[in-house]
């Protein structure tokens, strides 16, 4: 009886003993950070010059006096090429980056009215409705970038850049063009969630002008526009 009762209580024991070890591993897991949290170190990631590609989602409006109600959204893709080491001192330390935007979906939302002309001699009145929704699509053929690398898991930076928009009607409406330019300012950052990955959140200043392409060259002195994204980096 002495014998069965100790071979009883070994033999629960050793049941026991895998249950505590998958307790033990599944507890160090909720402690330890997870693998590709711990691998993401921005420094490092940028030393081999990648690229970039991303996605991305954009709004905004004016804020010149003569088109306060214009609305703008817009759509499109990035590609771009970190191209040197990082240099500078401090928190301005970081590497240059060329970059593209193609946006095939590009939309401006303008208050419809009726506008009068007189022209000619003897004059003659006429009534243009104008305004409305105006789609386009638009090229960034020229981003420069400089990305700051002093962080682990966030990558802010600032650039200048030139773009081009063509629209199905003349914008800003009445005696303009159809082509327009998009020189631009901006500032954001990448939000790393995984190695290569990230969220990526910007905001620019841009200025919309045909560079007097049309009769008139009214633009959209200024505007700005919200843009959020995600991009991969190889």
């Amino acid at each position: 009886m002495k014998h069965s009762a100790v071979l009883s209580a070994c033999a629960a024991l050793l049941c026991c003993i895998p249950t505590a070890a998958s307790a033990q591993t599944q507890a160090a897991k909720l402690v330890q950070p997870s693998q590709s949290a711990a691998e993401i170190n921005v420094p490092k990631l940028l030393h081999p010059d990648p690229w970039e590609q991303g996605v991305f989602f954009a709004g905004g409006l004016s804020t010149a006096n003569d088109n306060l109600n214009y609305r703008f959204l817009n759509a499109g893709v990035r590609f771009g090429k970190v191209l040197t080491g990082a240099a500078g001192p401090g928190l301005l330390r970081g590497q240059f980056e060329y970059a593209v935007e193609l946006i095939p979906y590009w939309q401006a939302f303008t208050p419809k009215e009726v506008v009068t002309i007189t022209t000619g001699n003897p004059p003659q009145t006429e009534q243009f409705h104008t305004g409305g929704n105006f789609n386009g699509v638009s090229i960034t053929p020229i981003i420069l970038r400089w990305n700051l690398v002093h962080s682990r898991r966030v990558l802010p930076w600032v650039q200048g850049a030139g773009g081009l928009i063509w629209t199905n009607h003349k914008f800003p409406p009445i005696a303009t063009s159809v082509w327009n330019f998009s020189p631009q300012f901006g500032i954001g950052m990448h939000y790393f969630l995984h190695p290569n990955r990230a969220l990526t959140f910007s905001a620019n200043a841009v200025h919309i002008s045909s560079a007097s392409l049309g009769d008139k060259n009214p633009g959209v002195n200024a505007s700005v526009q919200f843009q959020i994204g995600y991009t991969w980096w190889k």
